[in-house]
């Protein structure tokens, strides 16, 4: 893991729904590779922020975003840039699992017929070493012509997760991935993760202090649209710098 490596950097990041101003001034960089935690209260603008990384807010109406945004050197917003290639570089994994009404076959093999491709030794071979990745093959390898909407939501949320890997991203972007599920899926996906981390880039929006400090690498606290601090996980919860930090990790509020 080369923390000294950045892939994805961005630079005073405003950005407005309207005239409310939900990001004010966001500067943070994510080292190539590791899982990176954003944490802080409901509303804070972790998610918001996470969205900007593959553009996913350009799908809302009224929106300004300002600042800069670079992965691996290319500017994000560039007119010129094809989104649909950023968004297989850099993939997203929503909180509710969203699996496609079809097969699980189907589901993984989705963004590479997309892209065109047709042999089925390819997609086969493709389909089987994302569903092991993301740790559900034993589970489904007998039934890969089943409806991916029938399973549990923990395995729906690892079909999503094997999706986004099929493509090969060099970044995963997770918004709250586990809290849809159960103690067990969590845990599975948590797991499943810390499998991933000498690979991708991770970077994970969760409410959950114990997740973070389980799995991240770094760790980054955002607190009513700013960025308060962001550091190597084990600085933040065991000597953060910011009285905030502190505040709310140790309960005080959020």
């Amino acid at each position: 893991m080369n923390f000294m490596e950045k892939i994805i950097t961005t630079k005073d990041v405003h950005l407005y729904y309207g005239s409310k101003e939900a990001l004010k001034g966001i500067t943070l960089d994510f080292p190539d590779k590791g899982i990176h935690a954003l944490i802080g209260p409901s509303g804070c603008g972790k998610s918001t922020y996470l969205r900007t990384l593959n553009r996913m807010n350009d799908m809302i109406e009224n929106v300004k975003i300002e600042g800069e945004f670079k992965f691996k050197n290319q500017d994000i917003y560039d007119e010129k840039i094809d989104l649909v290639e950023l968004r297989k570089k850099i993939g997203m994994v929503f909180q509710q699992p969203n699996p496609f009404p079809f097969s699980i076959y189907d589901n993984v093999t989705y963004g590479l017929r997309m892209a065109g491709i047709k042999d089925k030794r390819i997609l086969d071979e493709k389909v089987e070493t994302s569903l092991k990745q993301a740790a559900i093959w034993e589970e489904v390898k007998d039934n890969l012509n089943k409806n991916a909407l029938a399973l549990s939501g923990g395995q729906q949320q690892r079909i999503c997760i094997a999706r986004v890997l099929a493509v090969a991203p060099e970044v995963i972007l997770l918004d709250e991935p586990t809290s849809a599920l159960d103690p067990i899926s969590t845990e599975k996906i948590e797991e499943m993760l810390l499998t991933l981390r000498d690979n991708y880039t991770c970077i994970m929006v969760t409410h959950n202090m114990q997740q973070a400090s389980r799995i991240s690498d770094t760790t980054s606290f955002f607190l009513s649209g700013n960025l308060v601090e962001s550091n190597k996980t084990k600085k933040i919860f065991l000597n953060p710098d910011k009285e905030q930090t502190a505040d709310y990790l140790s309960g005080k509020f959020g």
